[in-house]
């Protein structure tokens, strides 16, 4: 667990220091709003179509080997960057590293479903995504002062190489740290007649009617979060009247991190003890909110405001992550886990594609547009989403 919780701070740091002023290098080195709408479709597509893939990796392999192969794919796409400085060598990196995260978290949960008790996965989930939240909250701060020493075209490159150095070091920790033992674990499900299932579709048929419930909602909400997402950045940095500089937008980043972290550790408590779907129901709310707001922020005062709403957004989202988990079978939890994001993924890329368009009509059309998906994934999983507590989850898996 600690190697892992290592893993996620280091690769975490570098991937934060450098993706996230990606739109600003692209715009730098001549990209269009369309390549940036192009890369979030990209991000989008990408994590769904390499998540299932993640997770059965994980289940037939073991969490050591699968995330030894992930870093160093993440490593060469940074290698790339580095290397070749043109937003269509961007496009093309992003490929190996935009998506470290969604390859990686299948492996990662199951991991902490197995050394924690039933009653403190709630609680562990939310320490990792704690612990996800300290790079992403100082990453982009890093970031932006390599922006503000450098420029935006070397600040981004140097803070790619550091997100390289980072990543080796990561590999080194959890190759070190983390046991190694997907041959029991193989041996064990194939004594129980189980096997990793390989075949989405015959996975599906595994897949509770209440994930499914909740899938659809998340795929609405995260329609409103990824219209918006990648021109968050150029909203706050190019498009308001009082723009702010990039050492601001970390600073913004940063207290959307902090807001996140402070929730956490009560929600989860809390979560842990009562049912999911208020916290879930409470996080759609705030997702929701975070682009009508931004819609008229025009000054750094109120663009704080609404990164206090957005951090407030994760209120719920480890609930969410262990209720997926929850209603998982045992022996193919990391391989439903990525067929959940396989499917969300794939719908929300249309999303952040669609979002480019928007933008072009006018950012105000974009923010507005998210909002309104927003109203309608989370009304929906007001009225049909299943409200399951944790063992009553465990025991109707």
């Amino acid at each position: 667990t600690v190697g892992i919780l290592a893993m996620v701070v280091l690769v975490g740091m570098g991937e934060r220091m450098a993706e996230r002023f990606l739109p600003i290098y692209m715009l730098a080195l001549g990209g269009g709003a369309l390549a940036i709408g192009l890369l979030q479709a990209m991000d989008n597509l990408l994590s769904a179509l390499y998540s299932f893939p993640g997770g059965y990796l994980s289940d037939r392999i073991g969490t050591k080997r699968s995330l030894l192969i992930f870093n160093l794919v993440a490593m060469a796409g940074f290698t790339l960057v580095i290397l070749v400085p043109t937003w269509q060598a961007v496009l093309v990196g992003a490929v190996l590293f935009i998506s470290w995260s969604a390859i990686s978290l299948p492996a990662t949960m199951s991991l902490m479903y197995k050394v924690l008790p039933m009653n403190k996965r709630t609680m562990g989930v939310s320490m990792h995504s704690l612990v996800r939240r300290i790079p992403m909250a100082l990453g982009p701060l890093l970031g932006g002062f390599f922006i503000a020493v450098w420029g935006e075209q070397d600040g981004v490159r140097l803070a790619f190489a550091a997100a390289l150095a980072l990543a080796a070091a990561a590999l080194f920790l959890q190759q070190w740290m983390i046991e190694d033992d997907p041959r029991a674990r193989n041996t064990a499900s194939d004594a129980c007649g189980f096997r990793p299932e390989k075949n989405p579709l015959r996975l599906l048929r595994l897949m509770n009617p209440a994930m499914k419930n909740l899938l659809v909602s998340d795929i609405l909400v995260r329609f409103c979060e990824q219209i918006p997402y990648a021109f968050v950045v150029v909203w706050c940095m190019k498009a308001i009247a009082d723009p702010v500089s990039a050492v601001q937008f970390g600073l913004l980043t940063s207290i959307e991190m902090t807001t996140a972290v402070l929730v956490y550790i009560p929600v989860a408590y809390l979560a842990d003890r009562s049912t999911k779907k208020p916290f879930v129901l409470m996080t759609f709310v705030f997702f929701t909110l975070f682009p009508l707001v931004l819609l008229f922020s025009r000054s750094f005062e109120w663009l704080i405001v609404a990164f206090i709403l957005r951090g407030l957004k994760e209120f719920g989202e480890p609930t969410r992550k262990a209720l997926i988990m929850d209603l998982s079978p045992d022996h193919c939890k990391a391989g439903m886990f990525g067929l959940y994001y396989l499917i969300r993924d794939v719908f929300v890329s249309l999303a952040a594609l669609g979002g480019a368009f928007l933008w072009q009509i006018s950012p105000a059309t974009n923010l507005i547009a998210a909002f309104v998906f927003g109203v309608i994934g989370t009304i929906g999983f007001g009225i049909f989403g299943r409200d399951v507590p944790l063992s009553g989850g465990s025991e109707r898996v």
